[in-house]
């Protein structure tokens, strides 16, 4: 029995940038999208997510590998584990053919430990593990005992993973993000500059030896991420329960797009910020209706942010189904993120079950 199951904890961020361009599309152009009948600056979901990846690494959790390199990380594995080269890569190059075809897959270093491993006892045989260009029923049958996410890649429960041709290996995803949308109307800007050339014959040029332009703008963005504890303690097992909450809770207050911060430097954390525990359907903030500025855009987005909280726990009934409630950010009640995430890690700390 899985005791969290239809919980949720929803995160409502709102998180101001001055000059930033933390999304590029294929011509360079900062994201934009069209909320409410007016042009909003974006970031998408798949951005923020790998950024909170990289933060989870940096916090010390051990995290997966997303790459096509599976064969080359398989065949160092079944070498460390005692195989000759050819053979290591012969086995290697089959297994990975049957879960890589041209995606990037979640993929840790434990599991390729433990398949080199499953080799090993088999003598490498192909055929111990791939029959039909698909996974053996031997090899299904344990795999199961290798797949320890809350060791060995957390980012795999986290954020799912799939594999066409090996759905044994499947994840749903526990996390679910929102592309994030600024709360006003938003328009990019051009930058023009140039550069001189540093002439090392000392000889003076005029004018610039280089001219260019980037588009940037400025935006106080909502963000909505959603974590399924259900589907978390699932794929756990319930083991190290807490401790994900905490780290995830971390990781997506520290993470920020990379893109142009040497150039347009946007390191701002998180303004203000509504966490709920809930059970039942997730309900996303629309905006949209564009807030309009008073002195700026952050305050009159908490209004808004506040009042349709307040709206949907009215309308929803007794479908809302809180169970706990932190607000960041209250210049009046102030809570840092170590806080929050001891706060929410002790909500889920009951369900937790012993390695």
């Amino acid at each position: 029995m899985n005791d969290l199951k239809g919980y949720r904890i929803e995160f409502h961020i709102l998180q101001s940038f001055p000059v930033t361009c933390l999304n590029r599309d294929d011509v360079g152009s900062p994201k934009s999208a069209v909320v409410g009948g007016v042009t909003r600056a974006r970031v998408s979901s798949q951005c923020w997510k790998r950024q909170v990846r990289m933060e989870l690494h940096e916090l010390g959790v051990k995290t997966a590998l997303r790459t096509k390199q599976v064969a080359d990380v398989l065949a160092r594995a079944c070498v460390n584990a005692g195989a000759e080269e050819t053979k290591a890569r012969e086995f290697a190059e089959a297994f990975a053919n049957v879960l890589v075809d041209d995606t990037l897959l979640f993929f840790s270093e434990g599991e390729a430990r433990a398949i080199a491993e499953f080799a090993l006892a088999n003598d490498f045989s192909v055929e111990a593990a791939i029959k039909k260009n698909s996974l053996t029923a031997a090899f299904k049958k344990i795999h199961k005992k290798w797949f320890r996410p809350a060791e060995d890649g957390l980012d795999i429960a986290l954020f799912g993973r799939m594999v066409a041709q090996a759905p044994e290996l499947n994840v749903p995803a526990a996390a679910s993000f929102a592309h994030a949308i600024s709360t006003h109307r938003a328009d990019s800007e051009v930058e023009f500059f140039t550069a001189l050339d540093d002439d090392p014959m000392g000889i003076v040029t005029q004018g610039s030896a280089h001219m260019g332009s980037l588009e940037f703008n400025s935006a106080t963005y909502y963000r909505y991420v959603s974590l399924d504890l259900g589907q978390l303690a699932h794929t756990l097992e319930g083991v190290g329960l807490a401790h994900a909450v905490s780290s995830f809770v971390k990781a997506l207050y520290l993470a920020v797009p990379s893109a142009r911060q040497t150039t347009q430097t946007g390191l701002h954390l998180w303004d203000y910020a509504r966490i709920l525990v809930r059970r039942g359907q997730g309900m996303q903030v629309s905006f949209e209706s564009p807030v309009l500025p008073q002195g700026g855009y952050l305050a009159p987005s908490i209004t808004a942010l506040d009042a349709a909280i307040a709206r949907q726990e009215k309308q929803a009934g007794t479908l809302y189904g809180k169970q706990a409630e932190f607000t960041f950010g209250r210049a009046d009640a102030e809570m840092s993120i170590d806080d929050l995430a001891e706060g929410l890690a002790a909500f889920v700390k009951p369900f937790e079950v012993q390695a």
